[in-house]
């Protein structure tokens, strides 16, 4: 039995609830390993609560975080650090709650205090590297805290992990130029985004416009029809008007010669 299959036997102990992790260990401590087994410790409620959370899958999403977090750290960005700050605090309160949780099921309820530790832990996994490295492991002995991580010789059963070396960490004015770049990308199409709303509305206002000149163009045209009707009864009325006024004229001029006709064939008797 080697350190890897040690290490398998101790993940499996260290998901057990910790009431039943010494009668476990010590019916697996056989064999060339046995010494190595049944050294392993008994985990605290915190350390094994954390154990069942890494078991879930549920801490990737922190342990990504931590990196965009440390990032975030080197460029001075203050506004993504603030942001990514938010969301670490909000992420490590989900996961304390999603342990404790894990933890009932499991028939163990955590004390105020394990609940702290639990908290104290994720917290550490997210801040640093060589803590998630430990608390990964899901073999957690003891809680770990940020800012007292020098020695973690005794916070984990079995192997220690080995930290990977960080990938080449590119210029720091390469990742600013990267950034602003980036961030004028974002610009640029938030920008045209805008120019396209305004393109559409515009072309919204312009239908608009000319269905409404289609529309007085007809109305016009129904104006000038109406115009040129009017006129031509107003022509043929003045027509009318002036045979009427002819017809008087001459039956004016009829009656006066009636009339004289009329004076000339009875003369006033003379005195």
């Amino acid at each position: 039995m080697d350190a890897v299959e040690v290490d398998a036997i101790a993940a499996e102990l260290y998901a057990l609830p910790p009431a039943e992790f010494t009668a476990a260990r010590n019916a697996r401590a056989s064999g060339p390993e046995a010494r190595a087994v049944k050294a392993l410790r008994k985990p605290t409620a915190a350390a094994w609560a954390v154990n069942l959370l890494v078991r879930d899958g549920q801490l990737a999403d922190a342990v990504e975080l931590s990196a965009a977090l440390r990032e975030a750290q080197d460029d001075l960005d203050a506004a993504e650090l603030a942001r990514l700050g938010r969301q670490r605090r909000a992420l490590v309160s989900a996961l304390a709650v999603r342990a404790a949780t894990l933890a009932e099921d499991a028939g163990v309820t955590l004390s105020a205090a394990a609940r702290e530790d639990v908290e104290k832990t994720i917290n550490a996994a997210v801040v640093d590297a060589v803590a998630a490295a430990a608390v990964l492991t899901g073999r957690l002995v003891k809680p770990l805290e940020a800012g007292s991580l020098d020695d973690l010789s005794d916070t984990v059963g079995g192997s220690l992990p080995g930290v990977a070396a960080p990938p080449p960490r590119d210029d720091l004015s390469e990742r600013r130029a990267r950034k602003a770049a980036e961030k004028a990308a974002r610009e640029a199409e938030r920008i045209a985004n805008e120019a396209e709303r305004e393109r559409v509305r515009a072309a919204a206002q312009r239908d608009k416009a000319r269905e409404r000149l289609d529309h007085l163009r007809e109305r016009v045209d129904e104006l000038r029809r109406d115009l040129e009707r009017v006129e031509a009864e107003a022509t043929e009325a003045e027509e009318r008007l002036a045979t009427r006024e002819k017809e008087l004229a001459d039956a004016a001029a009829a009656v006066r010669t009636a009339e004289s006709a009329a004076r000339a064939a009875h003369p006033r008797p003379s005195e």
